[in-house]
């Protein structure tokens, strides 16, 4: 006797067994010479090599179904296990774009949801470094780290680690109460609230401690050489031109890095220039290094967000044209 296990990790189980346990039935009944077991996202096939092997070629395509679409109907369930359905998920993976990214807590989907977010994620695909230009709201560190944990759980890479400039926005890091890591952890409050969406609470503990999920200032990222990682740059409008090259001189063997950005909303000191700017424009032809930008079409937010970076764009452009024509 064989055995073999299962991980649902990209795919919510939930909808996987279905209610009350209606699509494992379904499974147990289509090979009823092997034993078959679940325990949280683990599926184990217990009986003989062959057909421990036909399983779990029908799960797995269950499964790269589910990943593209999040939900399958128990009767699309059956016809996948009958063996007939291969051709049919080779076509919806061509026509069907809107890809689940991630399967967080309580079967909550994380996907593209616009144009822009979605060439994002072909970009990454495709590169290994990927600038993602944009206003406020538009999904650009969202669609980030939902790449990144995919990645994660994909087992492509073996830890992500994010990172921003620890600028202040108005207010000053030497007046807020605490220590150095108290000060520093509302800048970085953003990238918690995007991994909370995507990875159950436990298991994001249990990510940091053992440093697989790392978040930390920009600062902390100068020496050393990242391999086998995901790599986010968030906020690097607010990044001089040294700290950007740092940054991007930190990236090893098997690494994937996305640098996102809003040109729009600089907070360093006058006497300090962004380097986003020169970054993106200097990197422009090279063979690996993509270009996304966002605009306010992109916007996920509410609804009002996009007026009011609409306002002030032709609030810039009229300031722009007058400083002109003076």
């Amino acid at each position: 006797m064989s055995e073999a296990i299962i991980n649902l990790e990209t795919v919510n189980p939930i909808e996987f067994f279905g209610v009350n346990n209606s699509k494992f039935d379904i499974l147990k009944k289509k090979f009823p010479l092997l034993k078959i077991l679940s325990r949280g996202t683990q599926i184990k096939l217990s009986g003989a090599p062959e057909q421990i092997d036909l399983a779990k070629e029908k799960i797995e395509l269950i499964i790269q179904y589910m990943e593209r679409n999040g939900h399958l109907s128990e009767n699309y369930f059956e016809q996948i296990l009958g063996g007939d359905d291969a051709e049919i998920i080779d076509n919806f993976v061509e026509q069907n774009p809107n890809e689940v990214l991630v399967f967080g807590p309580n079967g909550k989907t994380v996907r593209a949801r616009t144009a822009n977010q979605k060439k994002m994620v072909q970009a990454a695909d495709k590169n290994d470094i990927v600038f993602a230009i944009g206003p406020a709201g538009t999904g650009k560190t969202y669609t980030a780290v939902a790449l990144a944990v995919r990645a994660l759980k994909n087992k492509l890479v073996k830890k992500i680690i994010l990172t921003r400039p620890a600028v202040e926005a108005g207010e000053s890091l030497g007046f807020l109460p605490g220590d150095l890591k108290e000060k520093i952890d509302p800048y970085l409050r953003p990238l918690y609230d995007a991994l909370d969406d995507m990875i159950p609470a436990d298991k994001l503990g249990y990510y940091m401690t053992t440093r697989t999920i790392e978040i930390a200032p920009l600062a902390y990222m100068r020496g050393r050489t990242l391999d086998h990682a995901f790599i986010i740059l968030d906020e690097s409008q607010n990044a001089n031109d040294l700290q950007i090259k740092m940054f991007l001189t930190r990236i090893g063997s098997n690494a994937k890095a996305i640098i996102t950005g809003d040109p729009t909303q600089v907070d360093l000191p006058r006497n300090q220039k962004s380097g986003l700017e020169k970054a993106s424009r200097i990197l422009q032809n090279i063979d690996g290094i993509a270009h996304i930008q966002l605009d306010e079409e992109d916007v996920v937010r509410h609804k009002l967000v996009k007026a009011i970076i609409k306002a002030y764009d032709k609030e810039r452009e009229n300031e722009t044209e007058n400083s002109y024509h003076r």
